[in-house]
């Protein structure tokens, strides 16, 4: 949500589009920074080594080809112009309605449950096409998972 704003948080954005350019699932992760060593820890994580990546040429996503992707840098410079490039069309989308969900349902956006937010927003999308199997898979995460203390549930903050 910016880039170098002490008032914003840094996050990835990856949207899964079909071959005729439609989204199948995204990926927001927040990040500690927009730095070479950050995006290559996300793609080695998170990303098929077939995967081709298509950003806007920000010098820290020089990363992903070193973790094996293949990386198309778009430089589109900056305005409103720039943001309806058609390779970003649905990474836009999906950003203008993440903003929109969270300002919509939050009254307030603490920075320590961003990961979290972003967690919901993406677990809701990815699932969309099969929304009854959310409340079975709700009931059974609740009855499989042990009770924790807050110190185990606060780590996710940290770490997600």
């Amino acid at each position: 949500m910016g880039r170098g704003s002490p008032n914003k948080v840094p996050f990835i954005a990856v949207v899964q589009t079909t071959e005729d350019k439609q989204p199948v699932a995204i990926q927001l992760r927040r990040v500690k920074g927009f730095r070479k060593a950050e995006l290559a820890r996300y793609a080695c994580a998170s990303l098929s080594p077939d995967a081709i990546v298509w950003s806007d040429g920000l010098s820290c996503f020089k990363a992903v080809s070193e973790a094996g992707c293949q990386h198309i840098p778009i430089v589109t410079g900056s305005g409103r112009r720039s943001a309806q490039h058609p390779a970003f069309k649905w990474v836009n989308t999906m950003l203008g309605n993440v903003k929109s969900a969270m300002t919509g349902t939050y009254h307030g956006i603490s920075k320590k449950h961003v990961p979290r937010y972003l967690a919901e927003f993406e677990y809701r999308f990815n699932r969309r096409y099969d929304l009854p199997a959310m409340i079975l898979r709700l009931a059974y995460a609740a009855a499989r998972t042990p009770p924790m203390p807050y110190r185990f549930i606060s780590m996710a903050e940290t770490y997600g």
